[in-house]
């Protein structure tokens, strides 16, 4: 008998620290199997479909890869520290991708025209997902670093701000190792 009390004390133990470990965190996040390994290449193709680009034509720059909708809420509320950290670091050999994703074109379109849009960043459209699927996207907003070697060294989960941005830009710049942030629910349609 104190052989079962003692086992089911150990089993609720073992339970609780498995929970305490999950509790709080969103369990569709996973952790990026890019991180450390070289940027997808596929071209992807430009939202006024002229043509494409390719995070291999950046080689050299540090590439910010941010993966958005019309529909997800988060992109809406990232938008403006995207555009604004993308015109300040121009002049900095630094590149930002706006992939959009599960989207209509003019609805894109619509929203880029709300909310505006960086001349320092490449708008592209992910015809059937492929790109996401490349990249591993789970949920949006999500948005990956890429070093100027083209490896994968950061990836957010969830919405950006203008400081999360360029403390982590300036990271890479000084070739401090950065890995995954999560800050909040990414979305999923």
């Amino acid at each position: 008998m104190v052989w079962v009390v003692i086992a089911a004390g150990v089993a609720f133990l073992v339970l609780a620290v498995i929970f305490a470990g999950r509790f709080g965190s969103d369990p569709s996040l996973t952790a990026s199997p890019l991180i450390g390994e070289p940027a997808p290449t596929t071209p992807i193709s430009l939202v006024d479909e002229t043509g494409s680009v390719s995070v291999a034509d950046h080689l050299g720059d540090i590439v910010i890869v941010n993966f958005w909708a019309s529909w997800c809420g988060g992109c809406r509320s990232e938008h403006a520290a995207l555009t604004q950290a993308a015109d300040a670091y121009a002049g900095f050999d630094t590149t930002f991708i706006a992939v959009n994703y599960q989207d209509a074109p003019e609805r894109a379109e619509a929203f880029l025209d709300e909310l505006g849009r960086s001349d320092a960043t490449t708008y592209v459209f992910d015809k059937g997902s492929e790109t996401a699927f490349e990249w591993g996207v789970l949920g949006l907003p999500e948005t990956f670093f890429i070093d100027r070697d083209g490896v994968v060294v950061a990836k957010v989960s969830g919405p950006v701000t203008y400081g999360l941005l360029t403390e982590t830009i300036d990271q890479i710049i000084l070739g401090e190792v950065v890995g995954e942030i999560t800050t909040g629910e990414v979305e999923n349609r």
